[in-house]
């Protein structure tokens, strides 16, 4: 069987292989998005295609759209060429549920890819059409955080995007500049209006996407390549508006089990192609079941009827509610302790550290008893209830392959809002009282015994890479497994850096809490397995 328009008229086969067909006619709705598209996205990846676009299939299965979407890609345009056009842009989303069975349905939302890309004058010219439609409802985004991102590490603008800021909209390279430019031709057509809504998994990330592409606009407006007045259209929420959200659904690379059984199923061309920007994308799609997409209602031309597919449509402070609950309560801190626990515990999986009762402990001792004491409850979604499914589903699916080691990539960056939050609620509070925590601080001081680079068996480990490693590194320096008074005067200078946690533990009350558990953490080979036994019985 082959996935594509011709390959699912074989409803037998498909029937067979049991996997879900879409309930309209795909030809049918590629006409009508090109006659009135009403949605384009920028970011042709897995997170679009295994879940932003089922949301459409959704409405176009239950009659509630006509239309489907417009893919448009502006960094890797091999997915284009390599996945969308061979497949007719549809997908094989297979839901990986806990219980190890699969759901396969064929995603057929999606009416074409485009390649955003100036050179390419006939792809640049669809985009354009696109971008001119009244119709046109939103634009969304799923292009990673560093898709947003002008500047390089210095702080300083990247060489792509000072030649855009010279060159103007018709020599837009940098997916914000593409973006300025496409809003440039929609507001030449009319100034029509449109919502720009970014739907990566980064807190304000409405405010990001806003952030950039107004920055070029004002440098094309001094430049004296666009009128002021454009720059007017683009500043005016109720004519361009840019949503904030919250994301969440574990979409991992394409598994190897995955191809294997479609194969068997009698799927033809399911090997994963790896791009010339090292893009790792099959035919198929898998992910969790889980998906959560909380959304600004603020759309100034209309919007698809999303709240029918699943999608909680919201104000701002709702948004931002929910994204809290999930990154410094119920979902971000258990995964970062789960993972510098994980690796030196000698785990490669994270659901085979949930069949770890020491660990289970540390993480629902984490979310439970410290975590909803005071988190943020957005009302649209229940905190405990979100947590369950986590602890119970979601951690424990063996079919997501996610590993401790990637989760600790990049912790410095993460302690201060995963665990510093709570920490400084604790503080604010009057009935709670920092001192009496003891999963967090274990969860910190597990981060530093991690740091020093030896596993629980005393064998050298690999640490994940982190902006401040080496500088952590060198304060760590001299720190030794099996004399845990080595840390005597090296731990003051991380303990106490706000910029690190957040607050200084010092002030919070915790250092000394933190440095007794590293020192038990220290105490020999098997001491971390111990600490946990002793924190948690």
């Amino acid at each position: 069987m082959k996935l594509s328009y011709q390959g699912i008229q074989d409803k037998q086969g498909y029937a067979a292989a049991q996997v879900a067909l879409p309930q309209y006619d795909w030809a049918k709705m590629a006409e009508k998005t090109a006659e009135k598209p009403v949605w384009v996205h920028f970011g042709a990846g897995n997170i679009f295609r295994g879940f932003i676009a089922g949301l459409q299939q959704r409405l176009l299965n239950a009659g509630l759209a006509e239309s489907g979407i417009v893919a448009a890609e502006t960094f890797d345009y091999d997915i284009i060429d390599k996945i969308y056009v061979p497949h007719d842009s549809m997908t094989l989303m297979v839901s990986l549920k806990a219980d190890g069975s699969t759901q396969k349905e064929v995603i057929a939302s999606i009416a074409k890819g485009i390649k955003a890309n100036c050179a390419d004058e006939a792809q640049w010219q669809q985009l354009t059409d696109v971008f001119t439609a009244p119709t046109l409802q939103m634009a969304s985004f799923t292009i990673t955080e560093k898709g947003y991102a002008l500047r390089n590490m210095k702080g300083e603008l990247m060489p792509v995007v000072v030649s855009d800021m010279e060159n103007g909209p018709k020599q837009a390279h940098h997916a914000m500049a593409v973006v300025a430019a496409m809003l440039y031709a929609r507001y030449q057509a009319g100034a029509m209006p449109i919502a720009m809504v970014s739907m990566d998994n980064c807190s304000h990330n409405g405010e990001k996407l806003r952030a950039s592409v107004m920055e070029i606009v004002a440098a094309w407006v001094k430049n004296g390549l666009v009128p002021a007045d454009f720059e007017a259209y683009v500043n005016d929420e109720a004519r361009v508006s840019f949503p904030w959200s919250m994301i969440d659904k574990i979409t991992p690379r394409p598994a190897e089990i995955i191809e294997k059984q479609l194969m068997d199923a009698g799927f033809e061309d399911m090997q994963p192609v790896i791009t010339s920007r090292n893009t790792y994308i099959a035919p198929f799609v898998n992910a969790e079941v889980p998906q959560y997409l909380v959304v600004e209602d603020r759309f100034p031309n209309g919007r698809p009827a999303l709240d029918k597919a699943g999608v909680y449509l919201c104000d701002r402070k709702t948004v931002n509610d929910t994204e809290r609950m999930k990154v410094t309560t119920c979902l971000n801190p258990l995964h970062t302790a789960l993972a510098v626990y994980g690796c030196l515990l000698g785990y490669t999986s994270i659901a085979a550290e949930m069949k770890d009762a020491e660990l289970v402990k540390l993480v629902k001792t984490i979310g439970y008893k410290e975590g909803l004491p005071v988190v943020t409850d957005p009302g649209i979604i229940s905190p405990k209830a979100f947590i369950d499914e986590v602890v119970e589903q979601r951690l424990p699916n063996p079919f997501i392959p996610d590993t401790p080691q990637r989760i600790a990539t990049d912790t410095s960056q993460k302690v201060g809002i995963r665990f510093g939050e709570t920490i400084k609620s604790y503080m604010a509070s009057d009935t709670l009282n920092p001192a009496n925590l003891t999963a967090i601080p274990l969860a910190l001081a597990g981060w530093i015994r991690y740091l020093i680079g030896v596993d629980d068996n005393g064998a050298p480990m690999n640490v994940s890479s982190d902006p401040l490693l080496s500088t952590l590194q060198a304060a760590l320096e001299g720190v030794t497994l099996g004399q845990p008074d080595s840390v005597d005067g090296k731990l003051e200078g991380i303990l106490g850096n706000a910029s690190i946690f957040g607050v200084s533990l010092y002030t919070a009350g915790l250092a000394d809490k933190v440095t007794a558990d590293v020192k038990e953490l220290l105490a020999g080979p098997g001491a971390v397995r111990a600490t946990l036994k002793k924190h948690l019985a």
